[in-house]
């Protein structure tokens, strides 16, 4: 099994790169919202809660981005993934689409059985 973790630049992607993955077979994704270190340098030092939405005048404060977390059942399914959410916010490569990472899980408890049954068979 593997975590995969999809850091998405653009917020407004969101649906559309959600949509790709459960067509793509994955059925649970964790959605945080998230800033990074360029933004938090350009703007006023406030915690990532805090960075979206309204703050108290009601004004938008920050866009952040959204960071994708799941676990699939091996890496077939995460190059599905990836090639997915490329399809959508372009080769990851370029500046300003995302980054995206996995890696093996050794220890994975939790999930759904039919999960666990399509990657390694580990039922630990």
């Amino acid at each position: 099994m593997q975590m995969m973790m999809f850091v998405l630049d653009n917020p407004d992607q969101l649906d559309a790169v959600l949509d790709a993955w459960y067509a793509a077979g994955v059925s649970g994704v964790t959605i945080m919202e998230t800033s990074g270190l360029h933004r938090r340098k350009r703007s006023r030092p406030i915690g990532a809660r805090y960075a979206f939405g309204l703050g108290q005048s009601g004004a938008h404060i920050e866009v952040g981005h959204y960071t994708l977390m799941a676990i699939v059942p091996d890496e077939d399914a995460v190059r599905a993934c990836l090639s997915a959410a490329e399809r959508i916010v372009g080769d990851l490569d370029g500046p300003n689409t995302g980054v995206m990472a996995s890696w093996d899980l050794s220890v994975v408890k939790g999930v759904p059985g039919s999960l666990r049954d399509e990657g390694t068979g580990d039922k630990r």
